[in-house]
């Protein structure tokens, strides 16, 4: 058993995008100070940190420096570098470990984790040389889907495999390193489990949600997800073992392909809040960030219970290229909340925010939401 961290506490956040910045403000609620790490400054996160300190991470003594200021680190992305969390963990323990970090941010360790595990997920071969993704392709079939082993996220470092692909070539165009070869799913729709787990075992999770994609980044989350019980218990059940098998201490997320015969395929981990569990900023009693909190600092999880259905749809910098949105026009919508995160500059397929919608219903909430978005342009 971890030793509680207590309010009043320095928290220290390795990272410093949209997702520290929601920790943060759910960490400052319950009166603790929080310190961010980052390449970059006025960011996000540092804009509502007690502490923003800018610096490479690669600086390992910097990182050791900040490190041994906080009483417990985290990290707010995936593709902080290994080295540095083991790093970090020379001043103050990192939650969830560098372990769960460095399985996770690269596709292969993380599909051979989940295929050793017996977790479902699609067919795939690793890939490392020309002579691989022709035996991979033998295997998998086509089509499939290429994607870079690390440092790919939102559909970036992929590329889909047809019959007609010359396949050396799509490996190239992701850089010829190693890849992942994936069978392309042919899926009903996408669906994602965020859960928290404590040092002792415990477990909350916040059921299934409903997700769908535009240009591979995630467009609209909503609760309930609306499968089957039988659905529900599975992918809840897969996420428990998946936490487990990896000793989190945190919060992770994990995303599933649901196939149009009904079978759930693991997709991707991400071990931390994660975009489709925005929604429970507004929706829980206790929010995903806040979850995260309580996990790292050895307090007992807290209730998951939602208040109503909810949806979430993100904001992205396309909706800025006709000028400033309409932000008396979200706000004449009741059920409706808004959320940006203080990013200077609107590039399109850049997230700058999200709206969250309660009502009575999933398919109510979402077409609220749908609805404040399309005024933003009004």
């Amino acid at each position: 058993m971890i030793e509680p961290v207590l309010p009043g506490a320095t928290i220290g956040v390795l990272g410093s995008g949209q997702l520290g910045r929601m920790f943060t403000i759910a960490a400052r609620r319950m009166g603790y100070y929080v310190n961010t790490f980052s390449p970059e400054d006025h960011t996000p996160t540092g804009q509502v940190a007690d502490l923003e300190i800018r610096g490479s991470y690669d600086d390992l003594d910097a990182v050791r420096e900040f490190a041994r200021g906080v009483a417990v680190m985290t990290f707010e992305f995936e593709n902080v570098p290994a080295p540095t969390a083991a790093a970090a963990a020379e001043g103050a323990p990192v939650r969830p470990a560098g372990t769960v970090l460095h399985t996770t941010q690269n596709r292969l360790r993380e599909k051979t984790f989940l295929a050793e595990g017996g977790f479902p997920l699609p067919k795939f071969a690793a890939i490392r040389t020309a002579e691989d993704l022709e035996k991979g392709l033998a295997v998998v079939g086509r089509p499939a889907v290429l994607k870079t082993a690390s440092w790919g996220y939102d559909g970036k470092g992929q590329v889909l495999i047809l019959p007609e692909t010359d396949a050396k070539e799509a490996w190239a165009t992701i850089g010829g390193g190693d890849a992942v070869l994936e069978q392309f799913v042919d899926f009903e729709c996408e669906v994602s489990v965020v859960a928290a787990r404590g040092d002792d075992g415990s477990f909350a999770h916040y059921g299934v949600i409903r997700n769908e994609h535009h240009q591979h980044i995630l467009d609209i989350s909503t609760w309930p997800g609306v499968v089957s019980p039988a659905i529900e218990k599975e992918a809840v059940e897969v996420a428990r073992g998946i936490l487990d098998s990896l000793g989190v201490v945190g919060v992770l997320c994990v995303e599933f392909f649901l196939t149009k015969e009904g079978k759930l395929l693991v997709n991707e981990l991400a071990p931390r809040p994660h975009n489709s569990g925005h929604l429970t900023f507004d929706a829980c009693v206790t929010s995903q960030f806040e979850q995260q909190l309580r996990a790292i600092c050895g307090l007992p999880l807290g209730s998951t219970d939602f208040y109503r259905a909810a949806a979430m749809a993100n904001l992205l910098g396309d909706l800025w290229q006709r000028g400033e949105p309409n932000w008396q026009a979200v706000t004449a919508f009741p059920n409706v909340k808004l959320h940006l995160y203080g990013k200077s500059e609107a590039r399109p397929g850049r997230k700058m925010g999200h709206l969250t919608c309660l009502d009575d219903t999933p398919e109510r909430a979402r077409f609220q939401v749908l609805a404040a978005r399309e005024a933003l342009l009004s």
